[in-house]
């Protein structure tokens, strides 16, 4: 199983997420936007692990891997990944740890240092693998993680407002609630009203929508649709953003519970993870502590 140092929480090993890459639209790189300003350090001193500095310059450019909701938190995190690095990177050439960078579907090599400090963590980390007894008791206290979600088959009619005045909007809520009257809950007669009124693309599939989960249509169409019953149009529209939709549920399909035996493998790579991340987090602390680390805590140590 591939593991990535960049999920080690030495605070609380195996739930941190991965750091998240910032695109070029959120650091203004989507239509010759300002450049991302880069916070200034925080005064908690150099960086250095035994005696290696980790220089600031470094850690500005890795910041940008660590949201946070300050910047001096934001900067300590990835002067705290900046040193666990340069800590596995020493800890490798101590015990003459070699490795041949890898390459990945798209013909991309690995960096040769972090071909080194995997090669080190798949030496040293082995994480314990989980047995039928233990993937049991994780389903069982878990089961609604392994629910298919709801579906419901519906469509739409949008009205949307030829002004953004309280006037404007009245008007199509009375064109709206005409439509209503006149389609009723034919949905032979939603399917042409939405042909030839909708102002949603969806109009040339007769105001479908498809099978949509909860969370894919915007809260007040989903509290809509939840409130209706199978083959029925809403007698009264619903605005959003967007305009006022007519809403009609074709057929909801309730979600299914999956059995043990089909998500077995993947509570067991689950699991595995989990283990390897604790491990990982505990191999670090032990080196850490062993180690002289400046600026920043690593796994208790400083």
């Amino acid at each position: 199983m591939s593991r990535r140092l960049d999920v080690i929480n030495l605070d609380d090993p195996g739930q941190r997420p991965t750091p998240k890459m910032m695109s070029s639209c959120e650091t203004g790189g989507c239509g010759g936007g300002p450049e991302p300003l880069i916070p200034p350090p925080p005064s908690f001193g150099e960086v250095r692990v035994n005696g290696v500095e980790i220089p600031p310059e470094a850690i500005a450019q890795e910041i940008q891997h660590h949201p946070a909701p300050d910047a001096e938190t934001a900067w300590v995190e990835a002067a705290r990944a900046l040193a666990v690095r340069e800590l596995l990177l020493q800890e490798a050439r101590r015990t003459c740890v070699a490795a041949d960078p890898s390459t990945d579907e798209a013909g991309r090599a690995e960096i040769e240092e972090d071909a080194v400090i995997r090669a080190l963590l798949e030496e040293e980390v082995e994480p314990a693998e989980p047995g039928d007894t233990e993937c049991r008791r994780y389903y069982d206290a878990n089961v609604d993680r392994f629910r298919t979600p709801d579906l419901f088959e519906a469509a739409h009619i949008l009205i949307e407002p030829e002004g953004s005045d309280d006037q404007a909007w009245s008007a199509a809520l009375e064109r709206a609630r005409a439509i209503v009257s006149e389609v009723g809950d034919d949905p032979a007669a939603f399917a042409k009203a939405a042909r030839a009124h909708s102002g949603c693309t969806s109009a040339q599939q007769d105001g479908s929508l498809g099978q949509i989960r909860r969370g894919e249509l915007v809260p007040e169409v989903q509290a809509g649709l939840e409130a209706l019953t199978e083959g029925t149009t809403a007698r009264e529209p619903v605005r959003s953003r967007f305009g006022w939709h007519i809403l009609r549920l074709h057929r909801r399909i309730a979600g299914r519970t999956l059995e043990f035996d089909m998500v077995r493998a993947r509570i067991a790579d689950m699991l595995e993870a989990r283990s390897w991340s604790v491990e990982a987090a505990r191999y670090v602390a032990e080196v850490a502590a062993r180690s002289h680390v400046e600026g920043v805590t690593i796994g208790g140590s400083d």
